[in-house]
């Protein structure tokens, strides 16, 4: 039952999450780094309470470690956030950020010396030629948007082209800290629950250098239209619920994957997550009318192709069927 309540918590939750996101990203752009805010808040607060236990509970693993995982952390939530505001589209943002696996893979090689097998390599290839289908779409998209002034164009592919550099750099990031936090965890054990507080809390006082960008924003969030509260009958401005919202589903989509790695094996959950994306994809291009091509759809099957070739899925799923079939025989 966990298992399956956990699947659900992650499709509705991070589902919402991009929808809510992407509310708050088209009204202000510009908004990242409240939205970051306001999601560090609330994580850090519900860890404080029940996980530190008010700070009286001590760390499974030591602060120093925490401190260089939280650096990471914090300036890849940022810059994921930020991109949004280089005219990068929220479907080619959840494009781009499907491309984990080759960073991954790439880092992997360079520091920890891995190597990996032909399939493998073929199914990285895969989503390498389908993110760069999509970004090339979405290059032509932005200066044929921008074409009524050659400079303006001109500033927008630039603006772009910026975005870009910012995702490849947060998807590196995102990387380089997954291979520090499974080393941590070869060390001194698996405490998912702990990192997630003590990540979303140490980065707190780094907001300070942000704190002009958070005011405008709450000015222009209290100068929104009010709304009504469903079931509540309170009124609100309603870029505040959304980012309310947004905070909310952020914090179910995180425990769902979290009890979801907990309770399953990590093939499991990168299917799901990968799933996940591909529903999030399609409401958003659906709901919201994002440009999205026939050469953004094959770039798109491209990375997902790819994404679950590397999870070798298909050897998975027959050696559970076999697995079956031998159990009913006995």
């Amino acid at each position: 039952m966990r298992p399956a309540f956990a699947v659900g918590l992650v499709f509705a939750g991070c589902c919402s999450n991009v929808i809510f996101l992407e509310l708050l990203a088209r009204k202000h752009p510009g908004c990242g780094n409240i939205v970051t805010f306001a999601q560090f808040l609330f994580i850090a607060v519900e860890g404080f309470l029940f996980e530190a236990d008010l700070g009286r509970k001590r760390p499974a693993i030591p602060i120093r470690y925490y401190a260089v995982m939280v650096t990471m952390f914090f300036t890849v939530s940022v810059v994921n956030n930020y991109a949004l505001n280089l005219n990068i589209a929220m479907p080619l943002h959840m494009i781009f950020r499907s491309g984990s696996l080759i960073a991954n893979m790439i880092l992997g090689i360079i520091i920890l010396k891995k190597r990996y097998s032909i399939f493998k390599y073929t199914s990285i290839a895969l989503v390498s030629v389908g993110i760069f289908i999509c970004t090339f779409m979405s290059a032509k998209q932005v200066t044929s948007q921008s074409s009524s002034s050659e400079n303006d164009g001109f500033q927008a592919f630039l603006r772009w082209l910026l975005g870009i550099g910012a995702l490849t750099f947060a998807l590196l990031m995102s990387a380089r800290m997954g291979i520090f936090q499974e080393t941590l965890y070869k060390q001194f054990g698996k405490h998912s629950k702990e990192a997630l507080f003590y990540n979303h809390a140490l980065p707190l006082p780094g907001f300070i250098f942000l704190a002009s960008d958070i005011y405008d924003h709450a000015v222009l969030f209290n100068k929104s239209e009010l709304y009504q509260v469903p079931f509540i009958g309170v009124t609100v401005p309603i870029m505040w619920f959304y980012l309310l919202m947004n905070v909310i589903t952020q914090y179910v989509c995180i425990r769902g994957v979290f009890i979801l790695t907990t309770e399953c094996a990590s093939l499991t959950v990168t299917l799901v997550v990968t799933l996940r994306k591909f529903v999030s994809l399609i409401f958003s291009i659906l709901y919201f009318q994002n440009p999205f091509t026939l050469w953004h759809w094959l770039g798109t099957l491209f990375v997902f192709v790819g994404t679950l070739m590397y999870t070798e899925v298909w050897n998975n799923l027959g050696t559970t069927k076999s697995q079956l079939q031998e159990d009913k025989k006995n």
